[in-house]
Formats: C-alpha cells, structure tokens, sequence
C-alpha cells in the first residue's frame, strides 16, 4: 500500500529531517509512527499525501509516485496529487474544521470536491455520522462540540471517502485519557473495516498496551519497524 524508498529530505542547506527511509505498509494494516518531537513524523506524512516531495528516494502510495519534481513534472503532479488524496483520509491534532458550518457540512466539504451528486453526499455522510456515533450533531457548529466531539467528526469527515488509507497526526494530543481511547477504538474498528491506519502518537501508555508495528523514528532516522511480510514487488501488485 505505501512504500519509501531511500529517502531524504532536506531543506536548503540544513540537517536532513528524513534520512535513508525504507518502509512497507501493508494493506488493511494498523501502525503506530513514534518518536520524540522533531523527530520527523509529521514531516513522513506529508510525503504521504504528497504535501512534501522527497529530496532523493522515491515513494509510492496507492499506485502514485512521488519522487524530486523537475519543472517539466509539476503538470503532471498538479493532476495526480487530486487524485491520491481521495484515496487517503487525514486527520489533524489541531481538527481543522470550519467554523462557520455545521457538522453536516463539514463532512459534506470533502466529498463535495469529487463531484458527488447531493443524494449520494447526504447518505454517505449520514453514514459516516452514524459510524461515529454523532448523527444527533448534524446541526451543531463546532464550537458547540467537546474535543473528542470535534476530533470524531475530523475521522468522520476524513472516512466520507472511503479511503484506502487513514493519516492520524496526533488525533489524541489535545484530549483527556478517556476521550483518547474513545478515539483510538475508533480508529481500531476503521481498521476492521480494512482501511490501513498510520497513528502518529507521543502516548507511550497507549502504543505499549497494543501490538501493532512501530515505526520510530529518532532525528530523521527510521530506528525500527521499517521491515513488512510484504515484499516491494508483492506489495505493487495489491496497491
């Protein structure tokens, strides 16, 4: 589903943030991304959903490219990068939410993009409230939600897609101990659902009460977990 492929980036003449990254994530797959702050992690994510381009290496999400453009190649990632993100869910710390729309349409916004009739946006994104549990809300703005209100509807808003992958940048670093494993249940039965999950966390008592694979990162460098049972060739033919 995701690969890195020696990778580094680096900006201007500073020290590099990624250095040498190789990594497989499986299809329907649930990993952890650790490591202490500026250790690189959001920094992996964005070369993810192609928000940042590798300085060298290549890496490839849900058959898309991403390598160093050249001037001649940013027609082509202007049109492709569109088409990746529908494959991809994200989810922010910071919940990133419009505040002058209710609920429904926040959800609505992203699915409004692709061209979907109304008929199809008001079910799909009925679906996705009743999904986490937050049908009673439609109406509400976001001001008038709880935090652990506001980050279901993020995970609400970024599943109206039905992506093949969801991003989590820290969905739990601004909630209370409670609220943050409501969240992450949520996540696990996304899971379920065969949508691989990327869960960026500094919450070492969350990470040590599940098994799922760590990738740790320390200064830019991918310290452990980077190894997958599916091999490069294996993982392109299920992308």
């Amino acid at each position: 589903m995701i690969e890195f492929s020696h990778v580094y980036k680096q900006y201007d003449d500073h020290y590099p943030v990624l250095k040498d990254i190789n990594l497989f994530v499986d299809k329907a797959e649930f990993v952890f991304l650790t490591g202490a702050s500026g250790a690189g992690k959001t920094t992996l994510l964005k070369h993810i959903y192609m928000e940042e381009f590798p300085t060298t290496g290549q890496v490839f999400v849900c058959g898309h490219e991403s390598k160093n453009p050249k001037r001649s190649d940013l027609p082509f990632i202007r049109r492709t990068i569109p088409m990746l993100r529908r494959k991809l869910g994200i989810v922010f710390q910071d919940f990133r939410l419009l505040n002058d729309r209710n609920v429904f349409e926040n959800i609505a916004f992203a699915i409004r993009a692709t061209g979907a009739s109304e008929r199809i946006i008001k079910r799909k994104v009925f679906e996705v409230l009743a999904k986490t549990g937050l049908s009673h809300k439609c109406s509400h703005i976001p001001s008038q939600l709880s935090g652990g209100e506001q980050q279901r509807i993020c995970i609400a808003r970024a599943m109206v897609n039905d992506p093949l992958v969801l991003l989590a940048d820290e969905p739990t670093g601004n909630l209370d101990v409670d609220i943050s494993h409501e969240i992450f249940n949520l996540l696990k039965e996304i899971n379920s659902w065969g949508t691989t999950v990327i869960m960026a966390t500094h919450d070492q008592n969350l990470i040590e009460q599940y098994h799922y694979r760590r990738l740790v990162l320390d200064r830019g460098s991918l310290i452990k977990g980077g190894d997958s049972t599916v091999k490069p060739k294996e993982w392109k033919s299920i992308a």
